[in-house]
């Protein structure tokens, strides 16, 4: 194998692996009283105008989040605005909060 080849996939391995980070939930509820309850409910329940984010896994919300920031989902204006204020310890704390909620 070349050189070229290895250095490649490893630069391909570097930029493909998301950052690990601890979760923490009891951060998470504070950042979603904060920034995520006025439109989403104190329970993350929603209503008519907004969706239930509670008990969403950890996996679909960071995913969505994730979507939201780097503008692949356009569903709504606001929560793009929302989404691309949090950090990506942010994301992963309220994942881990939601996903304890039912």
């Amino acid at each position: 194998m070349s050189k070229l080849t290895v250095t490649t996939m490893l630069a391909a391995c570097v930029l493909f692996t998301a950052p690990g980070y601890a979760a923490d939930a009891a951060a998470g509820k504070a950042k979603a009283e904060e920034s995520c309850a006025d439109c989403h409910g104190d329970d993350g329940a929603g209503d008519e105008d907004y969706p239930g984010i509670a008990g969403m896994s950890v996996e679909k919300f960071t995913k969505a989040m994730q979507e939201y920031q780097n503008g692949t989902r356009t569903k709504s204006p606001k929560m793009t605005k929302e989404a691309k204020k949090l950090s990506a310890a942010d994301v992963a704390n309220l994942a881990a909060y939601y996903a304890t909620l039912k």
